[in-house]
């Protein structure tokens, strides 16, 4: 069954720091601070629909690990119940590099917490700096080796497009964190959202944000790298919300990025395969996974329209034994 999570935000809480890029507020269109009682009722909800089974009460959006302790505890407590039944597989959460140690994960460990999710963003010291993470990437290591160690399922979270980041830069965090072997990661392109320090840069002319045009390449690049790697993206590109488009002044957003950076993986294989067969033009029949055929079309067509400006005539066929971004090709 499909894994899902309660997701349960607890917007800019305990964090010591105020990044360049952040605002929590905008990002989740929340502000208000969530009670044990609305972790409750939001799993009360959530058995009406969800096979809790295989479902995580998750702890999103700020640095659980940092809030106040008594905080923590209460909406820990709030939750635990309902994994110690059985009735729910476990609680997730999000927090920083540097609000992780024996103890916290003691804490952890005994209210049901089965998944722990780094904000790592970035796993060169200058970038971090240069955003005022205010930890290091040493700090990201250590902290999922105890993480691994005490038995939680580790999740990490990279961003590209970073002020004072590059494509060169990014893909060498990609490379780090899959050296750390997490079960799951996240990618987030970095967006300027009103109200913050990347904003004031952003308006200086001191950053140029990524556009889709030069995300998407770099992120389908990723998103392959760790697919071969066996790690789990679990989200790329940020999740659609009013409050997001409302608030973003820059950057490469849009509400399917996922589909957007698959669509640009098969192409490329599209591509490479018609220069391995020395295919230039005319009619060439493709087959591809059912599954795939939307990301090999392409959003509004885009991919048709490039193998015809190319003299391609595409024919598409379905083959279910095909792997989902396998493509094979026939000359008609």
């Amino acid at each position: 069954m499909k894994h899902s999570n309660i997701s349960i935000f607890v917007p800019h809480n305990g964090c010591p720091n105020a990044c360049t890029f952040c605002n929590q507020r905008e990002i989740t269109g929340q502000s208000y601070q969530p009670t044990p009682q609305d972790v409750i009722n939001a799993v009360n909800i959530s058995r009406q629909y969800s096979d809790t089974q295989n479902t995580e009460i998750a702890f999103f959006g700020g640095s659980f690990t940092a809030i106040p302790r008594d905080y923590m505890l209460s909406l820990l407590q709030a939750a635990y119940p309902f994994v110690k039944s059985g009735e729910f597989y476990g609680i997730r959460l999000s927090t920083r590099p540097d609000c992780i140690n024996s103890e916290i994960l003691d804490i952890l460990k005994s209210h049901g917490v089965t998944a722990i999710e780094l904000g790592t963003q970035s796993m060169c010291d200058d970038v971090l700096k240069a955003n005022k993470r205010g930890h290091t990437a040493l700090d990201s290591v250590n902290s999922s080796l105890l993480i691994k160690q005490y038995g939680f399922s580790l999740g990490l979270q990279m961003m590209t497009g970073l002020y004072q980041s590059n494509n060169e830069k990014d893909i060498y965090t990609a490379h780090q964190i899959a050296d750390l072997q997490p079960d799951t990661v996240r990618i987030y392109p970095t967006i300027v959202m009103r109200g913050t320090e990347l904003y004031d840069l952003y308006k200086k002319g001191l950053y140029i944000p990524q556009t889709l045009e030069t995300a998407i390449p770099l992120c389908a690049e990723l998103l392959q790298f760790f697919e071969e790697k066996h790690i789990n993206v679990i989200r790329l590109g940020l999740h659609d919300s009013d409050s997001l488009k409302q608030n973003m002044m820059a950057g490469a957003y849009h509400p399917a990025f996922r589909e957007l950076c698959e669509s640009q993986i098969i192409f490329q294989n599209t591509l490479s395969l018609l220069q391995n067969y020395g295919i230039s033009g005319g009619t060439v029949e493709f087959s591809v996974n059912p599954k795939s055929v939307s990301r090999f079309i392409g959003q509004k067509k885009c991919n048709l329209q490039k193998l015809t400006d190319m003299g391609i005539i595409p024919v598409i066929r379905q083959d279910s034994s095909l792997s989902k971004y396998e493509i094979h090709i026939n000359s008609l």
